[in-house]
């Protein structure tokens, strides 16, 4: 079991954690969880495919939408 503390955060700071709550019974942890989340790293896997991405995309092999529907008549 990990043991709870306290912290000590301004008024402004409760306002703006109360503004980001999802729904009202979420707790200050869960709210500051989420934006933990947000800030995180990507995982290895994923920058691989954002660099693939991106040469596919330097090197012209992609297609529009348009394209697309084109190709397969739609």
């Amino acid at each position: 079991m990990t043991m709870a503390t306290t912290i000590q955060v301004s008024n402004e700071l409760r306002g703006e954690l109360s503004k980001r709550k999802l729904f009202d019974k979420e707790s200050y942890e869960d709210v500051i969880w989420g934006l933990i989340e947000d800030t995180m790293e990507l995982n290895e896997e994923t920058k691989k495919h954002i660099k693939q991405a991106e040469e596919d995309i330097r090197n012209g092999r992609v297609y529009t939408h348009d394209e697309i529907k084109k190709k397969f008549g739609l």
